[in-house]
């Protein structure tokens, strides 16, 4: 099954992370969102920061080894990493996505 994992991290290390993980076929494609702010609680204080969402596409199966990679790679203590499940998409997009991140 195919999925998205959003995941939110400083601006600066978008790139980094996307290329990462594409490179390491952990993921067929990562779309970065610049510009997201995000409110939230820290450590008993509202917390406001600049963030970018990557939106990362890849199987269910990648998942287990994804998240470690993200854990390693992330600056934050608790980072976001958030996974939901792709219920419909064009099946070309599936394939191609299955390809990408299969080892060849």
């Amino acid at each position: 099954m195919a999925i998205v994992v959003l995941v939110t991290v400083p601006p600066d290390r978008a790139a980094e992370f996307a290329r990462t993980l594409v490179g390491e076929r952990l993921a067929g494609c990562v779309n970065i969102l610049s510009g997201v702010q995000s409110v939230y609680r820290w450590q008993g204080d509202v917390a406001d920061d600049s963030e970018a969402l990557l939106i990362i596409k890849t199987e269910e199966a990648q998942y287990p080894a994804l998240e470690k990679r993200i854990i390693e790679l992330h600056p934050y203590d608790i980072p976001e990493v958030i996974a939901l499940p792709i219920e419909r998409a064009w099946p070309p997009f599936l394939g191609w996505l299955g390809d990408s991140v299969r080892t060849p």
